[in-house]
């Protein structure tokens, strides 16, 4: 393969070396006001640039495809009481408060709710912080002499609107990004996963402001037959036979 074709900006909060960023997603997802929560993103903002850089510094000359942020933000707040404990001590707020916070972020099928770009369009700083960090490691990389390659990519999209909303908001971040750090244009390419099968079905609209797309086979798959991914395999077999 020549590059990466999915990079998953969540998997940051996830394992080794995941604390410290997912205190600060965390931090952000309990935030009450746009103020709170943009004083968090700013603070989570430089783990998603060194992660994003990283990469591609290691990948140089070949094209990253970043996806931003997908899954339900309930998966991320902590469930264990000592986790509860301390996130509670660190914002000066009361384990009640976050178990609630918790609950009014539940969904009955998150697989098909507040998630992807439905997440950031209800808070459009959320991606404006992803896409920052992404093209200020690109520009940083262009400094030393190197030649990044970063590919945007929005999940879970289902109508060009969404598309065209993100791009502007993406350009207009790119566009400050070049203002204050470098004289020549950041070459990226946008685009979308293809993942629900009314996205496949107007891809001739979409493709109108993406500039690639990628399949999620998976996701298309269970839509399109009604199967859930996680469950099927109990009777699939009695099918089959």
């Amino acid at each position: 393969a020549e590059g990466i074709g999915l990079f998953r900006i969540e998997h940051m909060f996830y394992g080794k070396n995941s604390e410290t960023p997912l205190a600060k997603l965390r931090k952000m997802i309990l935030s009450k006001t746009d103020d709170e929560r943009r004083s968090a993103l700013a603070e989570l903002e430089p783990f998603i640039k060194a992660s994003v850089k990283s990469t591609m510094r290691v990948m140089d000359g070949k094209p990253v495809t970043f996806r931003l942020l997908d899954p339900p933000l309930h998966e991320f707040v902590p469930q264990t009481t000592e986790k509860r404990e301390e996130l509670a001590k660190e914002l000066g707020i009361s384990e009640t408060d976050i178990e609630q916070r918790g609950e009014s972020l539940h969904e009955v099928n998150p697989m098909m709710g507040h998630r992807g770009v439905r997440l950031h369009i209800t808070y459009p700083m959320i991606s404006e912080t992803q896409f920052r960090a992404i093209f200020t490691a690109a520009a940083e990389l262009i400094e030393e002499g190197l030649n990044p390659m970063p590919e945007i990519m929005i999940p879970v999209t289902i109508s060009d609107r969404e598309l065209s909303f993100q791009k502007a908001i993406c350009d207009k971040v790119k566009a400050e990004v070049e203002g204050a750090t470098i004289r020549r244009p950041i070459e990226y390419k946008y685009g979308t996963m293809i993942e629900i099968p009314r996205a496949a079905l107007i891809a001739d609209r979409m493709a109108r402001t993406a500039e690639f797309f990628s399949f999620g086979t998976n996701d298309l798959t269970q839509m399109t037959f009604g199967f859930s991914r996680d469950d099927v395999g109990t009777f699939m077999g009695d099918y089959l036979g």
